[in-house]
């Protein structure tokens, strides 16, 4: 299995996020995994200097789009500080875990082009802040095999 930490998804992650199918309902919520990395210092694109940590940048954003949300109707159900693995091996060892709760998909997929200039300065600090992660969406079901 590879692992690669990215900021932002591909175009064909993107095109699968926004597809309609049988095993897909658009208006159910979906429980988004985080898996962060964070960059020791951060580094803004502008070039600016900053003495923040990677955390110390991301946390900006993470108050920001938590607001965000919890205005959509949704919420962080779940945040922690990864401290080992115990099962399996990968090379380098993620910084946090977030699960955020969204109304639906198709409300959170409509959330990513904000027009909301404070939710788009916060993106700043996102990237700034990230050296990548992974995110993983899921539901939520009774059975863990149907």
């Amino acid at each position: 299995m590879e692992v690669k930490n990215k900021i932002y998804p591909s175009r064909e992650q993107m095109k699968g996020f926004f597809e309609e199918s049988k095993d897909v309902d658009i208006d159910e919520p979906i429980f988004m995994v985080n898996l962060l990395k964070f960059r020791e210092k951060a580094e803004y694109k502008d070039g600016r200097e900053t003495n923040l940590s990677g955390i110390e940048a991301y946390k900006k954003y993470a108050d920001i789009i938590t607001k965000h949300i919890e205005e959509l109707g949704g919420e962080i159900t779940f945040s922690s500080k990864v401290k080992r693995i115990t099962v399996g091996k990968v090379e380098q060892l993620w910084d946090a875990v977030v699960i955020a709760k969204w109304p639906s998909r198709k409300i959170m997929g409509e959330s990513m082009a904000p027009t909301d200039p404070h939710l788009l300065e916060s993106y700043q600090h996102r990237e700034a802040g990230l050296e990548g992660q992974l995110n993983i969406e899921s539901v939520e079901t009774d059975t863990l095999i149907d």
